[in-house]
């Protein structure tokens, strides 16, 4: 079969597909082929244009994330789209709707982005409805009403009210990620009945839960209530750096909240500090550090805390960079999947012999830690001369 065929029959294989790879059919040749820092050289991936659609708007609807941020999806005529039908895509911000032209009631064209997430590619004018109107944002929050504004330079409206329910389901989510709190038995459902029944109005009251409250709940029982408060009761002994990145705070990723629980090594210290204090910490720009500051600035968010240390939470962190280790005034990046260890593992075992690892490669880097697939660090690594390390070579260096 040719590139083309192979595109015809998409829709007889009992499966989906977005492309094909073609490969060289001698196995031998594979190795003097070699490889890039990207990709082999023994095979080509050839993407088929995204699956379109065509389908009408019936509404416009506004979502209120984590942070606030007020989110236009449009709610579609379903229609069936590369394997699954698509009722739903969102439209990013107000902007966006302005430059599609897209008024409510229109019809559109539709694909799915790398054949996972749909979205509006254009508007078909012509087939325009009399009745189509325009969408305006709405003045308020759609879920709490309150006060929504737009920070300079941002094109997204967000609500400013901190005890908004949309905000503090989202909130609740990210608090009890795997990378976070990790509660696993925390999911959408469950959250939205702890909400909506008014059981928890913060993160902290996770931590006050009883266990025939849970019990009472649809979908629960004794045995799932019990295991969840289990799982809420482990999550007290999570590092500082896990509590911050808990948080939510904007612009704090889990590289930057360890980077602070590294720096500050107590919560205390961390929401006493002040933006020029914090903007010396490696990695932690204005922008950040301003995010962080006015986040401890908020008497809600510090009522929390206080709540959380009363929980029993851990307010220090416990590993920290070593000062004598045989890495110590090393300078890392990773690139790629290692075989035997996570990325967290790696930078923690790092940290823990007294070495620093950043996010991008520069002339002050030391060494780059290679693994699978690497991308375009190990190529600059290449052209700097920074020395290159696989997982094995790594622990050769922890050992000594």
């Amino acid at each position: 079969h040719t590139i083309e065929e192979w595109e015809a029959e998409r829709d007889n294989l009992p499966f989906e597909i977005d492309g094909i790879v073609i490969k060289v059919n001698e196995t031998r040749l594979w190795e003097e082929l070699g490889a890039t820092a990207k990709a082999p050289r023994y095979a080509h991936a050839y993407k088929y244009p995204a699956r379109q659609a065509t389908t009408q708007v019936l509404d416009i609807a506004v979502q209120v994330g984590r942070t606030g941020a007020l989110t236009p999806v449009a709610h579609l005529q379903p229609v069936l789209l590369a394997g699954s039908t698509i009722s739903r895509a969102t439209l990013h911000n107000e902007e966006e709707i302005r430059r599609l032209g897209l008024r409510v009631k229109d019809f559109v064209l539709i694909e799915k982005g790398g054949e996972v997430i749909p979205k509006v590619v254009k508007v078909i004018p012509s087939r325009r409805p009399p009745d189509a109107r325009e969408f305006r944002m709405p003045a308020g929050c759609p879920v709490c009403q309150g006060r929504v504004f737009r920070e300079k330079g941002e094109v997204a409206l967000r609500c400013v009210n901190t005890a908004c329910p949309a905000k503090l389901k989202e909130s609740l989510l990210h608090f009890a990620r795997r990378r976070a709190m990790t509660i696993e038995g925390l999911g959408d459902a469950l959250v939205d009945q702890l909400v909506e029944k008014g059981l928890i109005r913060d993160v902290a009251d996770l931590y006050s839960l009883q266990k025939a409250q849970l019990a009472a709940l649809e979908r629960m029982a004794e045995k799932s209530a019990q295991n969840l408060l289990d799982q809420i009761d482990r999550s007290r002994t999570a590092e500082l750096s896990r509590l911050i990145f808990a948080l939510g705070i904007r612009y704090v990723g889990e590289r930057t909240a360890q980077l602070l629980a590294n720096h500050y090594v107590s919560m205390d210290k961390l929401t006493a500090a002040t933006t020029e204090e914090m903007e010396t910490v490696p990695e932690i720009g204005p922008k950040v550090a301003e995010s962080i500051f006015n986040f401890f600035r908020e008497e809600r968010n510090l009522a929390v805390l206080e709540k959380l240390r009363q929980a029993g939470l851990n307010f220090r962190q416990t590993t920290v960079q070593a000062t004598g280790g045989p890495l110590t005034g090393k300078q890392f990046v990773l690139t790629g999947t290692l075989p035997n260890y996570s990325r967290d593992d790696a930078v923690r075992m790092i940290e823990q012999a007294g070495g620093k690892v950043t996010t991008s490669v520069s002339k002050k880097t030391d060494f780059v830690l290679v693994g699978a697939d690497p991308g375009s660090k190990f190529e600059k690594a290449q052209k700097l001369g920074v020395t290159t390390l696989r997982e094995a070579q790594l622990l050769a260096l922890l050992e000594k």
